[in-house]
């Protein structure tokens, strides 16, 4: 018998394993498919403080192991989604799911995450500095580790629940940014947000997506990731969520050996709307074939 319950700050999930924020919509949609509440837990569509049309189409293109997105955190603003959103979702989800909140200043953050943080459901905060295809927001907070530290003061100030920082990879030292979230009362650390990646089109010599560059996603991306989750989780003592290509049972405990405690599946759902699924119903043999009888005990195992 093999044990895959994992201690996300302070909250026990079944398993390591969550569909990652943008690639999961708000569960009720996945539920229409598969039970799933087998999952340890999913991070929702992003959410701001106002409704968000998002950016002109087409925002998304394919590429070689992988995909570019510019959706520009289409989401109804946070009244709408616990007022419309969370009801539809704990008709299908009976465990505590993440809220991803992102912002294009500082009070934004603050107001979406103290809605956010008294909604019964929500068992963390996921605060995004990192996304790449929005203009004058998200991104330019987190790739300098003042401005990132300064969201995490302000959320930490007026939540009560476990907040965690998303990184984004487009950056130079990823650590850094790490340990001033850190230092500034994050809880944990989540990375990697997508990359950021651009297609031209040959016959119209023109950029693939309306937005010209946007998030680059998929399997592609995984060494990136592991690479940064072990510089992270070597570098602070907080709990790091681990994501960026990961699409098989393999993928989650190769992040947990750089030192994940819990792993997002991204754009493989987007591929195969059973990835989570099928991860999940893999691990305990995968966890066999390695040896391994506790996840727990794996966690930063890579030295």
């Amino acid at each position: 018998m093999v044990d895959m319950k994992v201690n996300l700050c302070g909250i026990e999930m079944d398993n390591p394993v969550m569909g990652a924020s943008g690639t999961f919509g708000y569960g009720y949609e996945f539920a229409e498919l598969y039970d799933i509440n087998v999952l340890g837990s999913f991070s929702f569509k992003g959410t701001t403080k106002e409704p968000r049309f998002g950016n002109p189409t087409p925002r998304i293109a394919e590429t070689p192991c992988g995909m570019i997105n510019a959706v520009g955190l289409q989401n109804p603003g946070v009244e709408k989604v616990i007022s419309e959103e969370l009801p539809k979702l704990a008709k299908c989800f009976n465990k505590p799911v993440m809220a991803n909140v992102s912002g294009f200043a500082v009070d934004e953050y603050v107001y979406t995450c103290e809605k956010l943080d008294k909604e019964k459901q929500v068992g963390w905060l996921e605060v995004n500095v990192s996304c790449p295809n929005v203009h004058g927001g998200g991104m330019s907070f987190g790739t300098s580790p003042e401005a990132a530290a300064e969201v995490t003061r302000a959320v930490k100030a007026v939540t009560t629940k476990p907040v965690i920082i998303k990184l984004s990879p487009n950056v130079t030292d990823i650590v850094s940014i790490a340990k001033a979230c850190e230092e500034a009362g994050a809880d944990g650390i989540s990375l990697i947000n997508t990359l950021l990646g651009m297609r031209i089109d040959l016959k119209t010599k023109k950029p693939v997506i309306a937005n010209k560059m946007g998030g680059f996603s998929g399997s592609a991306v995984f060494p990136v990731a592991v690479r940064m989750v072990y510089q992270v989780a070597n570098a602070v003592n907080i709990p790091v969520v681990g994501m960026g290509g990961v699409s098989s049972a393999e993928d989650v405990i190769e992040m947990m050996l750089a030192g994940a405690t819990a792993v997002e599946v991204g754009a493989a759902n987007l591929v195969n709307p059973y990835a989570c699924r099928d991860i999940i119903a893999d691990l305990p043999e995968t966890m066999k074939k390695y040896n391994i009888t506790s996840l727990k005990e794996i966690i930063g195992g890579a030295k």
